[in-house]
């Protein structure tokens, strides 16, 4: 097998990692937010709430993981393809904005941010916990989109 064909088995598999996390993702935040917002109230019952504290837990990850995907390995692939240099994170962000693949490398940069905030500060600090969340929420469709545009160039180019 060559390394293009390699490449091309890593992209497709990575696309349907990427279509599963959409999916996953999605049914958590609409399970986490089906009341509109996340509260500070629910933040202070995460110990004593284990199956809220499992949702909030599970978009934590679930959004990281999302994110970690298409940036960290879907996208750098995926210019790779292109013929583009891969090149520090920022660096690709700011090619895949160029490209039209995202809507701001700034944005998502901001969204990475938010992750690490979620991630390593929610146990302590209820009202960044909450703040996070919402934040996190509202990045959901910037992520969906992302994505959806990514393997939609990756379709147009016969690349699935």
């Amino acid at each position: 097998m060559t390394m293009e064909e390699k490449g091309a088995l890593r992209l497709q598999f990575l696309v349907r990692v990427v279509q599963k996390e959409c999916k996953h993702l999605t049914i958590t935040d609409r399970r986490l937010f089906e009341f509109s917002t996340f509260t500070f109230v629910q933040a202070m019952q995460l110990e004593e709430n284990p199956d809220l504290a499992e949702r909030v837990e599970a978009f934590v990850g679930r959004f990281a993981r999302l994110q970690d995907t298409i940036g960290d390995k879907l996208l750098p692939l995926f210019l790779g393809a292109l013929g583009e240099k891969i090149s520090a994170a920022i660096d690709n962000l700011d090619r895949a904005e160029r490209l039209g693949l995202i809507k701001s490398a700034d944005e998502w940069m901001t969204m990475r941010n938010l992750r690490n905030q979620m991630i390593h500060e929610y146990v302590e600090d209820p009202v960044v916990l909450v703040s996070a969340m919402q934040s996190g929420h509202d990045f959901v469709p910037v992520l969906i989109t992302a994505a959806n545009q990514m393997i939609a160039e990756i379709e147009r180019r016969g690349w699935l």
